[in-house]
């Protein structure tokens, strides 16, 4: 059977001009992951995510949990699949994390690198540079990308 991955980035607007803790600074969509990543590799889900592990990556983001101010979209988007009920795992990753991570971090058996398993040359790329992008904007902490497995 195969682990498929959905998900959405969110981003908070409000949160550089007012601050994270203003009551208009709040998570809100900003694209499907569906409309940027048509790719389905295992290694790239073990290493960012602990989702079939077999390689030996330590994980950057495994079983967070759904965030509990989620966006009313992503809300909405995760109750299309099911909610909690239907799905198995759920996690979350900042930008300012992905900026902080070591890309040449090995798997278990020193074959695999991060970047070779979840780097911009990958179809991850394309998460990561709308990410990026968005944070610019709205800074690095206020970017987010939340998925779920089924």
């Amino acid at each position: 059977m195969s682990t498929d991955i959905s998900g959405v980035i969110e981003c908070r607007p409000g949160a550089r001009p007012w601050g994270p803790d203003d009551e208009d600074s709040v998570w809100e969509v900003g694209i499907d992951l569906f409309l940027l990543n048509r790719g389905n590799a295992y290694v790239g889900l073990a290493c960012l995510f602990g989702i079939r592990n077999s390689f030996g990556f330590h994980p950057l983001a495994q079983d967070r949990g759904f965030p509990e101010d989620a966006s009313t979209g992503l809300q909405g988007a995760f109750a299309g699949y099911g909610g909690p009920h239907d799905v198995h795992g759920t996690t979350w990753l900042t930008w300012a994390e992905l900026e902080t991570t070591d890309w040449q971090e090995t798997d278990a058996s020193g074959a695999r690198t991060r970047a070779s398993a979840a780097g911009i040359d990958t179809d991850w790329g394309r998460v990561w540079k709308v990410m990026r992008i968005l944070s610019e904007n709205h800074g690095a902490e206020n970017v987010r990308l939340v998925v779920w497995f089924h």
